[in-house]
């Protein structure tokens, strides 16, 4: 390591666009860690989020951004084994959990209520070298570029919210609302469990929309309730709210069937200001997705390896950490669904 410094983009306090390039030092690591030195790193609405800030969880100011990210490792912790330096290799994102909490006991640590990620609780990874401890890592196959494999996150948030927390059969028709990352990539493994799938966005939203299309979807702005109705008249089995306000969970229910479900996977700090009842009226179920854990990540990263998750026609772009702003402004203008950096 030539240099005890390296550019990183910080989020330093809760005012609005309180993000800039600092210098800062190459962080030290303990026993059961690993530095990891990042070859690419993606942007999430959570760091968009934060820019603006209008999000809805504690942040540790200041804090480095990122939270998708690989890299290969640079040192190891004393106490780590079966990692060697050079190791190519992506990073979960529980940074910080509570072993004896009951949820990490059962190998739901995304659930524990102590989590900290990378991003918000500790410092992420949009500079040159991350400390991460090493029961977050999973190893990326040499047939898989960095750019894709720092995607394996959000797939990951994705496959949770499909595969983990809906009920999903070959021939379902499913709605996507929202089609900014997380919401492609579920239509994208919705896709890939054998559903008919329609991706909902707005008139802004065109050229996002576009990229659904790729993936096999039908796209639709303004009113899918045709949609929704058009093989019985009941409504979609599954819908999958991917937007970031709250109201769409409104349209989500007028759109969803009799007995069918809704995940929410999106977030959005705004009061609700409608009733819940047709949740209650149709019978649906209602379901939270958050997060993933370890066994996600390794079906994830055997999906995108094998091609059968395809993650580059999301990818808009690749900027070096010091344009930051650039590849924040695009994905927060609906420019690119996904903005990758480059450290240098």
């Amino acid at each position: 390591m030539s240099s005890t410094k390296s550019a990183a983009v910080v989020n330093y306090a809760e005012e609005k666009y309180s993000v800039e390039i600092r210098e800062i030092s190459i962080p030290e690591i303990g026993e059961e860690d690993v530095l990891l030195e990042v070859e690419n790193v993606g942007v999430c609405g959570s760091d968009l989020h934060q820019w603006t800030s209008d999000h809805s969880w504690p942040v540790n100011y200041p804090v480095v951004l990122g939270h998708e990210f690989g890299g290969k490792i640079a040192a190891i912790g004393d106490k780590v084994s079966g990692w060697k330096v050079g190791d190519r290799v992506v990073s979960e994102t529980a940074a910080v959990i509570d072993k004896q909490n009951p949820m990490s006991k059962i190998g739901l640590y995304n659930l524990d209520p102590t989590r900290k990620g990378f991003g918000y609780g500790v410092n992420g990874a949009m500079t040159r070298f991350v400390r991460v401890p090493a029961r977050c890592l999973h190893t990326v196959p040499e047939n898989l570029s960095f750019e894709e494999a720092c995607l394996t996150e959000p797939c990951c948030v994705a496959y949770n919210a499909v595969v983990g927390n809906s009920s999903i059969k070959p021939g379902d028709r499913v709605i996507v609302i929202g089609p900014g990352t997380i919401g492609i990539l579920c239509a994208a493994v919705a896709r890939l469990c054998g559903a008919e799938v329609a991706v909902l966005g707005l008139e802004a939203d065109k050229g996002r929309l576009e990229i659904a299309r790729k993936y096999g979807c039908e796209v639709i702005i303004g009113d899918a309730e045709h949609w929704a109705r058009k093989r019985d008249g009941l409504g979609a089995d599954l819908i999958i709210d991917a937007a970031g306000v709250s109201a769409t969970l409104q349209i989500a229910m007028k759109l969803v069937r009799p007995n069918g479900q809704i995940t929410k996977v999106g977030w959005g700090p705004q009061p609700c200001n409608f009733s819940l009842d047709p949740i209650i009226q149709k019978n649906v179920r209602l379901q939270g997705s958050f997060s993933h854990n370890w066994p996600i990540w390794e079906r994830v990263i055997a999906l995108l390896a094998s091609g059968a998750l395809d993650v580059k026609p999301i990818i808009g772009g690749v900027w070096p950490i010091t344009e930051w702003k650039e590849a924040f402004q695009k994905m927060h203008h609906g420019q690119v669904v996904k903005s990758v950096l480059k450290p240098v």
